[in-house]
């Protein structure tokens, strides 16, 4: 075989490896957004049809207004295919980003200046407190739920959010304190040593001359605080007890466990959860790419 063919070989089978890959990683997404445009009789024939043949936004209408679809009052269809859980998803959804997004703000207000510290400053036990920090990342979640749990409930903050946005903030900042002091530690000092020389003290150095030079690395531990915080499902189970602090993990945990619940509700609740990482992904890849392709190539 020439050189020639054997890189037409390469090149096919790479791009059918591609190929295969976008269809293993968008295969179900895709299959969830379809479904949730179908009504339960189309979704239920076989073979079923990846595109919607008579698309419908009944079971979005229903999430949002509580109105039947129609598909759902022809004979035989009405049992309890209609799950009143499916309408909780828009308070969950409400009560996930609400949690994320704080959780998103108390990593960037507490993990920047504590990085800062630990990349540039030397002091007093800094390297046993790194390492606390590292070492209670790598504790599971089911060693420290009843402990976890226990001080929540002492605190009188059983199903709350702000029990939730506690527990999240300490999952997430150590892992954006070492990502951050990763990212910092590789930064040139000079216009920070340039800064002290004309008066400057650490913190505003930290903000007027480290920050804009770290804002990939923001947006790359932000995006990581949020995501954890927004799918976070073990803690947020048996430490919220109503609507008022569901968050969309529990509520799609509690509508799949029925085994009658319309799969095409199941698909609408599915796509809604999805709608904010999608948005955060897609505004933020930029900053997010370069964060993290920056903070590899540094170790």
């Amino acid at each position: 075989m020439s050189r020639k063919a054997m890189d037409l070989t390469k090149s096919v089978l790479s791009n059918l490896l591609v190929v295969l890959l976008i269809i293993f990683i968008a295969g179900p997404f895709i299959w969830v957004i379809s479904a949730s445009f179908q009504g339960e009789s189309d979704l239920l024939k076989k073979p079923a049809s990846i595109i919607p043949l008579n698309p419908i936004i009944d079971n979005y209408r229903y999430v949002f207004t509580g109105q039947i679809p129609e598909s759902y009052l022809s004979k035989g269809q009405l049992r309890s295919r209609i799950s009143q859980e499916a309408r909780l998803i828009g308070p969950a959804l409400k009560n996930s980003f609400t949690v994320a997004i704080i959780v998103l703000f108390i990593n960037l207000l507490f993990a920047t200046p504590a990085a800062y510290a630990f990349a540039r400053l030397r002091w007093k036990f800094r390297g046993l407190f790194y390492n606390f920090f590292l070492g209670s990342r790598l504790l599971p979640a089911m060693a420290i739920a009843i402990p976890y749990y226990i001080i929540i409930k002492s605190l009188a903050l059983i199903d709350t959010k702000l029990a939730l946005i506690l527990i999240d903030s300490a999952l997430t900042i150590p892992f954006s304190i070492w990502f951050l002091t990763l990212y910092i530690s590789n930064i040139p000092r000079d216009m920070e040593e340039a800064g002290l020389v004309d008066g400057g003290n650490n913190f505003q150095v930290l903000v007027y001359v480290v920050l804009p030079m770290i804002i990939p690395a923001l947006v790359a531990a932000s995006a990581f605080a949020f995501m954890t915080a927004y799918n976070e499902f073990l803690f947020a189970n048996f430490l919220t007890k109503t609507i008022a602090s569901h968050t969309v993990p529990v509520v799609i945990s509690s509508i799949s466990g029925n085994p009658d619940v319309s799969y095409s509700l199941i698909s609408v609740c599915i796509s809604l959860a999805c709608v904010p990482p999608i948005i955060l992904a897609i505004t933020m890849r930029k900053w997010l790419t370069e964060g993290l392709s920056t903070t590899i190539t540094f170790r």
